[in-house]
This record gives C-alpha cells, structure tokens and sequence, in this order.
C-alpha cells in the first residue's frame, strides 16, 4: 500500500477518536499491534504519526499509543492483542499484515479495528465482503496476492529467453498454496519452469538465494505476505537473476 493511503487510513481512524473519547470522558488510546519490530516500520509510524496529526491528534497531548511489537515471534502475537484489550485500548490498529489483522479479530468483536494486509480480507476471514466489512473492523487492501501471475507475466517481458524461474515462497503464510497455484499456472501457459524455492528465516533467505545461481534460472519471482522479519528487507517484487 502506497504511503498517502495508509496516512489517509490513519486520518480516517483519528476522526472517529473524538466520539469514543467524549464517552470514555478520557484520552483516547490507539493499540498498535505490529508482528515486527519499531526500526523495519520506521516510515510506516512517521505516517502513522501524520495521519494522526492531520485528523488532529498528537501523541502524547491529546491521545496516548500503546505499542506492541512482537519483533518477528509470530506466536506472540495473539497474546499481544489480547492485552491490548485488557488494556480497553479506544481502536486496535493492525497494520503490519494478516497475522496481526487476525489476531485483533481473534480478541475482540466490540473494540474498532482497523488493519494493512496485502490479502484478500474477503478469503482470510477478517470482513465478509469489500463493499460491507460490517462488524468493528475494517482496513486497506492492495490484494497483491491476487497479482502474483502477473508478477510472472512481467518478469517474462522482462526476460523473454528465460526457460526456467523460481517463485520465493514463505511457506508460513496462509496464501502460500494459492500463489503457488497462480504462479505454476502461469508459468505453464508461458511455457517456463517454475521452481518453488520456500523460506521462513532468514537463514533459509541466505540458502534461497546462494542456490539461484546453481539452478541456472532465469529469473525470480519473490512472493508476499512474508511473515519474517528477513522478508520486509527485500525491496523489490521482481529481481532477473
């Protein structure tokens, strides 16, 4: 998602903060529940920040932020949100993916929450369509997991002699299959080799990656909704190997 729509998210979300705090008789307080850690979301929170300030909220003179990152530990993610609500946070802002977005839902089903994925919200489960989310939570979407053929697709204009590719996959991700699924469909109709090389550390990344050059591929497709911290260092989509 590009920059100016998550501030946009956050400002919409800052606007609904005066109605629960004239409730609450107290300052509001946004939950924000990320998998990763502070240093890998540095821009995201200077958005975060901005967003909030355009709606007319400042941290710390007129509404307060619990953070809690879970630095990479994925398990520790649901009981990251279950203190949050303990904690009767005013919203719940899941903006690292779907392991936080699902968590939040996981916990509650009366604080607002408002989440980042690259998913389909609609097939993960959180909303019931993408017209009406209805319920307490709602988000953005850019739904790049739906792209993946097409990923390949541009990589073969890329490089049109290319015979044999590979698609990076983090195997943890609940959208692994289907991308798979996609992109060896794709493949086929191009008339190219897919290799499905799979990783979830940082370590697998490093063996990923050595190995590219001894498969003779190419090119590389890097798939999304990576769950590990290693994954959001990657800066690109498409790399021609």
């Amino acid at each position: 998602m590009r920059r100016r729509e998550f501030i946009s998210l956050l400002g919409g979300a800052a606007a609904a903060l005066p109605l629960v705090a004239r409730a609450q008789q107290a300052m509001p307080v946004i939950g924000l529940l990320d998998s990763t850690s502070p240093e890998l979301h540095a821009n995201l929170m200077h958005a975060f920040r901005q967003g909030l300030n355009e709606g007319g909220y400042v941290e710390g003179r007129n509404v307060a932020i619990e953070y809690r990152w879970s630095d990479g530990q994925y398990h520790r993610v649901p009981d990251l949100a279950a203190d949050l609500v303990r904690r009767q946070v005013t919203v719940i802002a899941a903006i690292d993916g779907s392991a936080s977005a699902l968590a939040a839902k996981a916990a509650t089903s009366t604080i607002p929450i408002i989440f980042r994925i690259g998913a389909d919200p609609v097939a993960l489960g959180l909303v019931p369509s993408l017209s009406r989310p209805n319920g307490n939570i709602t988000g953005v979407t850019s739904l790049t997991v739906e792209v993946g053929a097409k990923r390949l697709e541009v990589l073969h204009q890329l490089v049109p002699n290319a015979t044999a590719v590979a698609l990076l996959l983090n195997p943890t991700s609940p959208f692994a299959e289907t991308l798979a699924r996609d992109v060896r469909t794709a493949a086929q109709t191009l008339g190219q080799r897919i290799h499905i090389l799979n990783a979830s550390t940082e370590r697998d990344l490093n063996a990923a990656f050595a190995n590219l050059s001894q498969l003779g591929l190419g090119g590389l497709v890097i798939g999304v909704e990576g769950e590990q911290d290693a994954w959001r260092r990657l800066s690109v989509s498409i790399y021609p190997v």
